[in-house]
């Protein structure tokens, strides 16, 4: 008879980077994701092919504008990742500042609410968690030696 020994998952800390990365990531689907499902909302369709979507007119400029707005996000995941640290963290703190309300306004207007407001309430979730780690990212105590050789 064999006996079976517990053992539990290894938990490693996971890096900033990394969680400021998989949180653009979420975040950038979970936008493009709303303004997909959108397309099965009655009417919207049709208000496209007519020109308009919510109360703007379809041009080069807010196509260029959607497109930024998206782009932005993607940007980031690579952003988060190799950027030095500092840098990294003023613009995480600095972008999500700025989508904290371009995200809300997103529902504002919408006569799908529960569909717009859950959509917005996860983005604005993330963006809080974007926040906090870029906020809280861990440092360490800079050393009194020099690590460059000396020379002679």
């Amino acid at each position: 008879m064999t006996t079976r020994q517990a053992t539990t998952l290894e938990d490693q800390p996971m890096p900033v980077r990394a969680k400021l990365a998989a949180a653009w990531t979420s975040f950038m689907f979970l936008y493009a994701y709303v303004d997909i499902l959108n397309f099965y909302t009655p009417g919207v369709v049709a208000e496209i092919l007519a020109g308009k979507v919510f109360e703007f007119d379809l041009s080069q400029t807010f196509s260029t504008t959607a497109l930024t707005l998206m782009a932005v996000p993607i940007a980031m995941i690579v952003l988060s990742m190799t950027l030095p640290a500092t840098v990294s963290r003023v613009t995480n703190l600095t972008v999500t500042a700025l989508y904290v309300p371009v995200t809300a306004f997103n529902a504002t207007g919408e006569s799908w609410l529960f569909f717009y407001g859950l959509g917005v309430a996860l983005e604005l979730i993330l963006l809080a968690a974007i926040l906090r780690y870029a906020w809280t990212w861990p440092r360490t105590v800079a050393s009194t030696t020099s690590s460059r050789p000396v020379s002679r």
